[in-house]
């Protein structure tokens, strides 16, 4: 059914695997086309009480396709943010919880569907960031937009701004992660956790989930829309900066802006 996933169940739990290591599980048009299928499938989803969300070998998901990103038109890369951002909304609107196990990267467009994510847990090895700025690129599937409401508007800044990765230990202080546990135990200890969510009323969870994102989507639509016309604006033939930025992280060297 899936090129690019995986899906197996351990009893009431789903287990959603992105199974793309060759390229750390980077995110292009054809992974969101089986993302969104998978989220409508309601067989699936009621089938479900709780959903665990992973990537296949070291990277939970290391960002965007950069490679498929760099010949992008303004309309092209709008459209891909919005693509992402329809996305990432599904996992909101499932009316299961839904936990990121995050077992290795989660840089850009991977630490956004994380964030989309009700709950995170990260290997103590894990490395997370918004590397965005180093290509000359902004956020583009709501990370400037959740990121600050998790953690504040100046911690926010500063991971966007600089766009260093962080730790899973400097991710859990922040806020960012629930859970850190060790290397290797990822997995199992998401879905020890899905379980004992499982055990709760289904009713009360999915209304939990509701007043939370709606809450937050009543400040965050527009805004939203704001960032995805910025991320397209970067993909102007003039952006020189947008084209050394991805040019230099295709050919591993420093950008000379």
């Amino acid at each position: 059914m899936f090129k690019y996933l995986k899906f197996s169940k351990r009893g009431r739990i789903g287990i959603l695997t992105l199974d793309r290591p060759e390229a750390l599980n980077a995110l292009n048009e054809d992974v969101f086309k089986e993302l969104a299928f998978f989220f409508d499938n309601q067989e699936i989803i009621q089938s479900i009480r709780a959903l665990v969300i992973t990537g296949e070998g070291k990277a939970f998901i290391a960002g965007a396709d950069i490679k498929a990103m760099q010949n992008f038109s303004p309309q092209d890369a709008y459209d891909f943010s919005e693509v992402g951002k329809k996305v990432f909304n599904q996992i909101g609107h499932l009316d299961v919880p839904v936990i990121a196990a995050i077992n290795g990267f989660a840089l850009g467009g991977g630490l956004e569907l994380a964030l989309a994510c009700d709950i995170r847990v990260a290997s103590e090895k894990a490395r997370l960031g918004l590397p965005e700025v180093n290509l000359g690129l902004i956020p583009g599937f709501n990370g400037t937009q959740i990121l600050p409401r998790l953690v504040g508007a100046g911690n926010a800044k500063y991971l966007m701004m600089l766009g260093e990765g962080i730790t899973a230990e400097e991710a859990f202080q922040l806020g960012i992660v629930q859970k850190l546990v060790p290397a290797g135990t990822v997995l199992d200890f998401s879905v020890h956790l899905a379980e004992k969510m499982a055990e709760k009323s289904p009713n009360a969870l999915r209304l939990i989930k509701e007043l939370v994102r709606e809450g937050m989507e009543v400040i965050s639509t527009e805004a939203g829309k704001m960032e995805s016309k910025e991320f397209g604006r970067l993909f102007k033939a003039d952006q020189q900066e947008r084209k050394e930025g991805v040019r230099a992280f295709l050919e591993k060297r420093k950008p000379n802006w």
